[in-house]
């Protein structure tokens, strides 16, 4: 999958015209790439049209319009694009109330280490977590971790040809799994893959 560059990125005047449009295109398709996994963890599985979107709007809130700026933010959130073998995730662990949160995230310490994706027919991924910089102490984990799903080229194989694929987290404290994804979710995360 691509990266984007200044080219694909639209003018702070241009993106005002079009946002209402372009918002509600990228609602739509986050419909397939969102996956509430237990009650309290959701994975977003970015890709490159998730990240145009978030970097007009950075932008847009911050009023950037010179090189540099723009740069930056290219910078920050091209990483997150899928490579043609993998799947990058922003995944966060959600708990309403401020003490059950604090409570719960040092229960959960490790939990990015037991999330996996599963391609039937296949052993389970494990994912790379936050290559940026550390998200856990010694004693808390973070409520959210950027995950990359690093493929086979036999799974991807096998996923093409139409192999389910499952979702988990296998934590002492955290034990969820969605045994196969729907197929339109499936088939959205398969079109990341060259």
């Amino acid at each position: 999958m691509e990266k984007l560059t200044r080219q694909d990125l639209h003018s702070l005047e241009d993106y005002s015209a079009m946002r209402d449009e372009f918002r509600a295109q990228v609602i739509q398709h986050k419909k397939n790439r969102v996956l509430q996994v237990g009650p309290n963890v959701t994975m977003h599985f970015e890709d490159r049209l998730v990240m145009h979107y978030q970097i007009q709007e950075m932008l847009r809130a911050e009023k950037i319009f010179e090189s540099d700026g723009i740069q930056e933010e290219l910078d920050a959130y091209n990483p997150m694009i899928p490579d043609g073998s993998n799947w990058k995730v922003t995944f966060m662990i959600e708990f309403p109330d401020p003490e059950e949160r604090a409570v719960r995230l040092k229960e959960l310490l490790g939990i990015e280490d037991t999330t996996y994706v599963q391609v039937s027919g296949h052993e389970k991924v494990h994912p790379i977590s936050d290559e940026d910089l550390p998200r856990e102490t010694a004693v808390k984990t973070s409520s959210v971790h950027f995950m990359r799903f690093e493929l086979t080229s036999e799974m991807v194989s096998a996923l093409k040809a139409g192999a389910a694929l499952s979702v988990g987290i296998d934590n002492s404290k955290y034990q969820y799994a969605i045994e196969a994804l729907p197929d339109s979710m499936r088939d959205s995360l398969v079109a990341d893959l060259d």
